[in-house]
């Protein structure tokens, strides 16, 4: 029992790994579907925008819910929503159907980065923290490095609508599995994990505390403008990465499904490189802030190569450029989602504060998707505009870490009676 801590790590990265399978099948079959449904890339970016719009709403009340009735629940119930309507997808053939597919499947989505931010709370010290953060974030590239060639192979043999309904029949496996295998580490089986489970698990404060008061502190501003920086280069890659490589670069459905991977397959170890050296820092003495900042803010800086891919003809170079991005990006993320634990006042507030941040930088999905679809029509095919952009943001989110951020400790709020305040309105 002692190995579960990692069991429980591994199934959070095959429920991200299917989350993004999900998200990203859409952005694989956009050109077929662009064909069958008779539209242009402006009506494609809106309905790829469409899953960010509900995705980011609910990343706030999904946060409050996990940390109401816990993870062993909320993920499971997470994964079962966001499948059934990734396998709906297949039985819509309008704009409207689609869009409202996507919209459906943001809710379900929600749920997952919150929750499994919550389960490394309760399982892992700080100085194992972000190195569990970085296995748990890499199922986000092994899922879109796999939905690039496993749909796209399903889409040349069974056409694009059996993509939708093969790859939502993947939750319901996850699923069984996941109430097979995990246990809280509050049940009786669970007595030999006491000296690796963090000590504040058994010390949840009863207490009450207002949104109001979260909002005070500028380090979750920064962490709430750090996170919506690299989630805009990021998406990139999950919406409107292959159709740039198909119709700016000339790639056939084949070469997407091997040569388009290799971003997504350098991001791997990316970020398991990040969460390696920020425990390691720590360890080593290290403060936390230090540990964390320099992996953040030297991983956003590093990103800012997605711009050096508009200045090469050679599809080599340009690949190599979009790794070193996305791979710099994975790198600073395991720091990233370690902060909800490291900075939630108590732990009752970790699952809430993830929301928070992802629900800020998830409207970076609604912009980048939207903005990028209109300059491609606008500028008739070039995708330049946009890369430029994404490049401009990973130096803002460098900035964003390194100064509005403050120090990397829990949040300093003051406790508020619970005759002060009304649970069911204004406390999380």
């Amino acid at each position: 029992m002692r190995k579960m801590r990692w069991v429980v790590i591994l199934l959070c990265f095959l429920a991200i790994a299917v989350n993004y399978i999900d998200r990203a099948n859409l952005a694989v079959a956009a050109p077929q579907i662009e064909k069958a449904l008779g539209i242009g890339p402006a009506q494609m970016g809106l309905i790829l925008s469409g899953f960010f719009w509900t995705y980011a709403l609910m990343q706030i009340p999904f946060g409050w819910f996990v940390d109401r009735v816990g993870a062993r629940i909320a993920l499971p119930l997470a994964v079962g929503w966001w499948s059934l309507f990734t396998a709906a997808t297949a039985g819509v053939s309008s704009v409207a159907g689609m869009f409202g597919c996507r919209l459906l499947l943001g809710v379900g989505e929600a749920g997952a980065y919150p929750s499994c931010a919550k389960l490394v709370s309760q399982w892992f010290k700080p100085s194992e923290r972000a190195l569990a953060t970085s296995i748990f974030d890499s199922g986000s590239r092994v899922g879109s490095a796999l939905s690039i060639p496993v749909v796209a192979l399903i889409i040349g043999t069974l056409g694009w609508k059996a993509a939708f309904i093969i790859t939502g029949a993947l939750g319901a496996v996850w699923i069984a599995g996941w109430f097979i295998i995990y246990r809280s580490p509050a049940h009786g089986d669970m007595t030999g994990e006491h000296d690796v489970i963090p000590d504040s698990l058994a010390h949840s404060a009863d207490t009450q505390v207002t949104w109001a008061s979260l909002f005070r502190h500028r380090t979750l501003w920064g962490m709430m403008l750090g996170f919506f920086c690299l989630n805009f280069v990021i998406y990139f890659f999950i919406t409107w990465f292959p159709s740039y490589l198909v119709q700016t670069r000339g790639f056939s459905l084949k070469s997407l499904g091997t040569l388009g991977m290799i971003p997504a397959l350098m991001a791997i170890p990316g970020g398991w490189i990040g969460g390696l050296v920020s425990d390691a820092l720590y360890r080593r003495g290290w403060s936390l802030t230090a540990a964390r900042k320099t992996c953040m803010v030297g991983g956003m800086l590093m990103s800012s190569a997605i711009t050096l891919s508009t200045l090469t003809s050679n599809v080599y170079w340009m690949l190599a450029f979009f790794g070193i991005s996305y791979g710099s990006l994975a790198f600073a993320a395991a720091s990233i989602w370690s902060l909800p634990a490291d900075v939630a006042p108590t732990p009752r507030h970790v699952a809430s504060i993830g929301g928070i941040q992802n629900f800020a930088s998830n409207l970076a999905g609604i912009v980048i998707t939207t903005f990028t679809g209109f300059m491609v029509a606008l500028s008739k095919g070039s995708f330049t505009i946009p890369l430029v952009v994404a490049g401009g943001f990973c130096f803002l989110g460098a900035f964003s870490y390194l100064v509005i951020v403050g120090k990397i400790e829990p949040l300093p709020i003051e406790p508020q009676p619970r005759s002060e305040t009304n649970a069911a309105r204004s406390t999380i």
